[in-house]
C-alpha cells in the first residue's frame, strides 16, 4: 500500500486502482470492472445502471440486498420484489410467474442472486440452479446481477473458477473485505456499457475518490493471494460445526464455506445472553437472531484456536444447565405456591 502508484480516480485514473479492475474482470469472465468503496454501494451502482423507475428487482427472500439494502429502493425508484427459496435459492416457479408480467404488474428488470448465501449460513448456490435464473430471466427479457461479496467462498465450496460463476449473471459484485481480507473496497464487474454507467453512478453517490490507490493495493493482494487459503477457512468451519454438535443444546449447521450458524434454543439462553458469555472467554460471535449465532472462520484463526473457541462453548453450555437445574420450573412454581 506504501508503494502502490497513485493517481487521481476522479480524474485521469488511479493506476492501482486500474489494475485492481482489470484483474476482478480477468478473473470473472467479464469485459470491465469498477473499484467502489463497499460491495453495498456496488450493489446499488449495478441496480442502479440496469433498472428505471417503477421496474422490479426480484431477489431471494432472505439475500441481503432485500433484507439489509432494499432502502436503496429510495435512490433507484425501483420496486424489491422477494422470492421464497430454500438453502438461498429462490423458488423458480414463483420467480417465472413474477416474471411473466401479467396485466397491471411493474415490469421485472433485474434478478438478483446471492452466492454464497449469508442468511443461509454461507450456502454456495448450485451452478444448475444460476443457470436456470439465468435462462428463465434472459426469456422474460430481466438482467440478472449477483450479490457475490463472498463469490470466491462458493467458487471453493464448488471446485469450480470464480469465472463459471459469474458467467450465469450480467453483473457481479465482490467483497474484498470478507474473507479476502482487505480492510476495505468491493468491485463491481460487467460489460463494458453497464460499467460505464455504474462509474457515473458512483460519482453520484460519492464513491468517487483521489488517491484510492491506497486501498486498491491491499484489494490487489486480496485478489491474488487470498483465495487460494479459503479452503482452510472451509475445514476449520466444519471442525467448529463438529466441536459445537458435541456439545448438549448446540445445534449447529453443516457449513459449506466458512458460516456456521448456531442455535442456541434448547439451552434456555437467548442469542444476546450467549454472546456477552462468549466474550468474557475471550470469543466474539454475532447474535443472528434471538436463538442464532453466527460464527465465521477467518485468515487470522488457527487449529487451536477453534479448540479454544468450542471449550469457551462447553463452558457456556455448562452454566446454563447448571442455571436451569438450580431454577424451578414455572409449573413447579405454581405448584409449590398451591
Amino acid at each position: 500500500m506504501l508503494k502502490a502508484p497513485l493517481g487521481d480516480d476522479g480524474l485521469d485514473g488511479d493506476p492501482t486502482a486500474e489494475e485492481l479492475e482489470s484483474g476482478v474482470a480477468t478473473l470473472l469472465g467479464k469485459e470491465a470492472a469498477l473499484f467502489v468503496p463497499s460491495a453495498t454501494m456496488g450493489n446499488l451502482a449495478a441496480i442502479l445502471a440496469q433498472t428505471a423507475r417503477q421496474e422490479l428487482v426480484v431477489t431471494e427472500a432472505s439475500s441481503h440486498i432485500y433484507t439489509a439494502e432494499r432502502g436503496a429502493a429510495t435512490f433507484t425508484g425501483a420496486f424489491y420484489e422477494p422470492i421464497a427459496g430454500a438453502a438461498g435459492a429462490m423458488n423458480l416457479e414463483r420467480l417465472e410467474q413474477v416474471l411473466v408480467e401479467p396485466p397491471g404488474r411493474l415490469k421485472a428488470a433485474l434478478v438478483c442472486m446471492e452466492t454464497s448465501h449469508n442468511n443461509a449460513g454461507g450456502t454456495a448456490l448450485p451452478l444448475e440452479h444460476m443457470r436456470q435464473v439465468h435462462d428463465l430471466s434472459r426469456r422474460h427479457g430481466a438482467s440478472i446481477h449477483l450479490d457475490g461479496a463472498r463469490l470466491f467462498n462458493a467458487a471453493v465450496a464448488l471446485r469450480v473458477v470464480p469465472a463459471a460463476i459469474a458467467a450465469c449473471t450480467d453483473t457481479v459484485t465482490i467483497c474484498l473485505s470478507k474473507g479476502l481480507s482487505a480492510p476495505m473496497g468491493g468491485v463491481v464487474a460487467g460489460t463494458n456499457a453497464v460499467i460505464a454507467r455504474a462509474r457515473v453512478i458512483r460519482k453520484m453517490l460519492g464513491g468517487t475518490q483521489r488517491q484510492v490507490g491506497i486501498a486498491a493495493a491491499a484489494g490487489l493482494v486480496a485478489i491474488n493471494s487470498m483465495v487460494a487459503r479459503l479452503e482452510e477457512d472451509h475445514r476449520r468451519a466444519s471442525l467448529l460445526s463438529g466441536g459445537l454438535n458435541a456439545i448438549a443444546g448446540l445445534r449447529a449447521n453443516s457449513p459449506q464455506t466458512n458460516i456456521v450458524q448456531v442455535d442456541v434454543s434448547a439451552t434456555g439462553m437467548d442469542a444476546s445472553l450467549w454472546v456477552a458469555s462468549l466474550l468474557s472467554k475471550g470469543v466474539l460471535v454475532r447474535p443472528w437472531s434471538r436463538s442464532l449465532l453466527r460464527c465465521v472462520t477467518h485468515r487470522h484463526l488457527s487449529d487451536v484456536d477453534v479448540e479454544t473457541a468450542v471449550q469457551a462453548f462447553a463452558s457456556v453450555s455448562r452454566s446454563a444447565a447448571a442455571a436451569a437445574r438450580r431454577t424451578p420450573s414455572a409449573g413447579m412454581q405454581s405448584a409449590d405456591v398451591g
